[in-house]
């Protein structure tokens, strides 16, 4: 297993991309940061470990299901115990997140896959393990699909999708992003991921990802997103904005005069409610705004 240091590096150069695979790298990360290390007193094991958190936390500012695993992790410590009991309840509240992806990922594929019927025309924009799940399960209750996918510029995510597509034998045509339009006219079904939803329910996503329900509104095609529902980020309910990550110009090719122009390199953007027809997840497929009721009364921890 790579140390510390190595998966935050890759998480924050987008080696390890997408919110679920983020943040089991991290409870991977916390876990081998612990292992085997010797720890005297109960204030030298959380020095090292808020500053483990604060050092996975600022990896990638748009992950609230980062922070909310990590905020499971910290209540379940608890503030007192020896090193050893410290250590022990890290390493059990980590396995309980890592379960916790495990057994929703199951339930939003199941429910995901029941939206597609044989014959459909699936969308998809950049790469979500949680889309993907979804198409993997369709397949594999026999129904025959056809998936339309976009690049995803800068970083071309969506020829990740492709491959898993093409690995799965599920046929897929592959979009430049400004051929959305022209996939989406010939498609029944949007399905895209998610990296944080908030309290208003707008979910936030891959840069094009609003563009592309917009047009996807426009051809009658519904929009489904495939989440995690501690992708909710509780901060919203109190009046914080989620912070939508800004990358550097230099992921974007760029070859004219490069004085006197600012090259704006958004990461996300945020999609309007009234776009999204449900999001699903281990409470089935809601409204985005009815999320937070569920969030509230299933995981009253993330409030506090």
């Amino acid at each position: 297993m790579k140390d510390f240091k190595e998966i935050i590096k890759d998480i924050k150069s987008v080696k390890i991309q997408g919110a679920e695979n983020i943040a089991k790298a991290s409870m991977k990360a916390l876990m081998n940061h612990f292992s085997g290390k010797k720890i005297k007193t109960s204030e030298a094991f959380f020095k090292k470990f808020n500053a483990a958190c604060s050092k996975l936390e600022s990896a990638r500012p748009t992950e609230p299901l980062l922070r909310n695993s990590i905020n499971f992790v910290k209540i379940t410590i608890g503030k007192s115990g020896t090193p050893e009991e410290l250590v022990s309840k890290l390493f059990s509240a980590c396995r309980q997140t890592l379960y916790h992806y495990e057994t929703t990922e199951e339930e939003i594929f199941e429910i995901g896959a029941n939206k597609i019927k044989s014959g459909m025309k699936i969308f998809t924009h950049c790469h979500s393990s949680s889309v993907v799940g979804v198409l993997l399960k369709a397949k594999e209750q026999g129904k025959k699909f056809e998936v339309y996918n976009t690049e995803t510029r800068p970083l071309f995510q969506g020829r990740k999708t492709v491959k898993d597509m093409v690995k799965a034998k599920i046929p897929i045509k592959h979009f430049v992003d400004s051929g959305a339009n022209i996939a989406l006219k010939e498609c029944d079904l949007m399905l895209i991921g998610s990296d944080a939803i908030t309290s208003s329910g707008h979910v936030i996503n891959k840069i094009g990802s609003e563009m592309f329900a917009m047009v996807a509104e426009k051809h009658n095609v519904p929009v489904y997103v495939c989440a995690d529902s501690w992708k909710f980020d509780p901060k919203t309910v109190y009046g914080a904005d989620e912070p939508i990550e800004k990358r550097h110009p230099k992921e974007i090719e760029y070859k004219a005069p490069k004085k006197g122009v600012t090259i704006e390199n958004m990461a996300f953007e945020r999609v309007e409610p009234p776009l999204i027809k449900a999001v699903i997840s281990e409470f089935g497929d809601v409204v985005p705004e009815e999320l937070v009721h569920k969030v509230r009364h299933a995981y009253p921890w993330m409030f506090r």
